[in-house]
């Protein structure tokens, strides 16, 4: 089966059942996107498939092939990291951290769909669980990045 994880084709040899979150985990030793729950409720398992938030501890592999996956991995280029990214580090969105590459990636997701959302936008949106309750702080990120990104295209265009 191949995959397309963050530009790249992987193949790999794996029933179809298999979830997607233990392909990228066990397979490709891509650590960065979580194990939480088992049930897609948590949201640490978040990852974009073909720019669509979706948790992978439930969805099988099977499903993801011919779709371009983006892991937590695939968001800086390089050195430089996202706007996103660079929010979360401005505002100290994370505690113990567990959560974050899930809340990163659906943060990431939002904005590629809404540059521009309000908190009720960000409420609706950001669906996963942080249980050390940073909530204000990712609502708080997420404004700053939509800022953050608007600048970047306005120097460019």
């Amino acid at each position: 089966m191949e995959l397309n994880i963050n530009g790249k084709i992987h193949t790999v040899d794996v029933p179809a059942s298999m979830p997607l979150l233990w392909v990228l985990r066990d397979e490709l030793n891509m650590t960065g996107t979580k194990y939480g729950c088992g049930v897609s409720s948590c949201g640490s398992c978040t990852v974009m498939l073909d720019g669509v938030a979706t948790r992978t501890c439930t969805l099988m592999v099977s499903a993801a092939e011919g779709k371009e996956i983006k892991t937590i991995e695939g968001i800086a280029a390089g050195e430089k990291l996202s706007a996103v990214q660079r929010a979360w580090i401005e505002h100290q969105v994370p505690q113990c951290g567990y959560c974050q590459s899930g809340m990163i990636m659906a943060a990431e997701a939002l904005l590629n769909n809404n540059p521009n959302p309000t908190d009720e936008d960000i409420n609706a949106a950001m669906t996963n669980i942080c249980r050390c309750g940073t909530y204000q702080r990712v609502r708080a990120a997420i404004h700053t990045a939509a800022k953050l990104r608007t600048e970047a295209t306005e120097l460019l265009g």
